[in-house]
């Protein structure tokens, strides 16, 4: 990074989405590593947090949320009636950001919603800006476009807009199911993360239920072929050229990786993955195949299942804005790679700047 005046970073967290509480975790590390010994010559952070509600808190609160001096959930809704405008930015000071970083996951976050906002701006945004963001957080969208790449996937099914509560249509949609896929099968919002909303269903008598779940978040719902897998992670990180971490394997206690596993169970993190070389390869090479596809750069995850019975890799999606808590893969994959998580926000930095 040239030497010079500290960049000051505008990290975004919070939001309306159900990742509320992952976002608020992941700025908290993301915010001790800007301030550790070896960046607070380099860095100085200002902090905007969204809280459930949608209202942007001032810098003064929403650093003194990331150090703990005040409780996220003391933040109450504010209500604003009989006015002709509302600017939901007001009182908001972030004209001396040099790089913004949100950190929303999911909802108006994840899905491009922020980099939208950030670009009039006309400051550096740590991301892949609004096209990636958004095809990233549409399962359907992703999958389409890596199926007519032709790069391996689980068997699927898509319904959009379906009115589960005509006979008639429950009925057609049970009958697809059945006949393409084989159980079990997960039931999924196409726009969702950290598992929200996802089901696994290993009956007929529990797939009405599960598609209900899903439609909850989104009307658009994805069913995929459940398999004997591995989950399998590789992260990237780059512009032009994107560079792949080591490969990582998460072994969970519970029944699938649902969001309980991946926030409140004690999960075996295996880096590198015992897989073989080949295969590390092959799951590097697609991994940046995908990214360049939906015009993914700066950072991602890509999340794979490498089948037990055949050792075949399928691409499963790509995490635009993972976590970056103290149990996230992303970090563990760098710092495996030879990037702490100091490091890594650093690197994140410059290439924002494309330095």
């Amino acid at each position: 990074m040239i030497e010079g005046k500290k960049k000051c970073i505008g990290l975004i967290f919070g939001g309306e989405s159900n990742e509320h509480e992952v976002s608020i975790s992941s700025a908290k590390t993301v915010f001790q590593a800007f301030n550790s010994e070896i960046n607070k010559h380099r860095f100085t952070v200002k902090a905007f947090y969204i809280s459930k509600f949608g209202d942007w808190l001032d810098s003064d609160i929403s650093g003194k949320i990331l150090i703990g001096e005040v409780e996220n959930n003391t933040t109450k809704k504010q209500r604003v009636f009989n006015q002709e405008k509302i600017n939901f930015l007001e009182g908001i000071e972030f004209r001396n950001v040099d790089v913004w970083f949100p950190l929303l996951h999911g909802f108006n976050g994840e899905d491009g919603s922020i980099h939208g906002l950030l670009r009039f701006s006309k400051k550096p945004i740590i991301g892949c800006g609004i096209l990636g963001s958004a095809l990233g957080m549409d399962k359907i969208l992703m999958k389409t476009i890596f199926a007519n790449l032709k790069l391996p996937q689980v068997k699927y099914l898509v319904f959009e807009n379906e009115d589960l509560d005509n006979e008639e249509v429950k009925n057609k949609l049970l009958n697809k199911i059945l006949k393409k896929l084989n159980f079990p099968v997960f039931v999924k919002p196409s726009n969702s993360g950290s598992s929200l909303g996802i089901s696994k269903v290993v009956n007929e008598s529990g797939i009405l239920q599960a598609l209900k779940k899903a439609r909850e978040i989104d009307p658009r719902i994805l069913v995929e072929e459940g398999l004997e897998v591995r989950e399998i992670e590789c992260g990237i990180i780059g512009n032009s050229k994107l560079l792949t971490s080591e490969i990582g394997e998460v072994k969970y206690e519970s029944d699938w990786y649902d969001y309980d596993s991946k926030y409140y169970s004690n999960n075996k993190i295996i880096i590198p993955a015992e897989i073989d070389s080949k295969i590390t390869k092959e799951i590097q090479e697609v991994a940046v195949q995908s990214c360049k596809a939906l015009n993914i750069f700066c950072y991602a995850r890509v999340d794979f299942f490498l089948e037990k019975s055949s050792n075949k890799i399928f691409l499963n999606e790509i995490n635009t804005i993972p976590g970056f808590t103290n149990k996230s893969m992303f970090p563990m994959l760098w710092e495996a790679s030879g990037l702490n998580i100091e490091q890594l926000v650093a690197k994140l930095v410059d290439i924002s700047l494309d330095l």
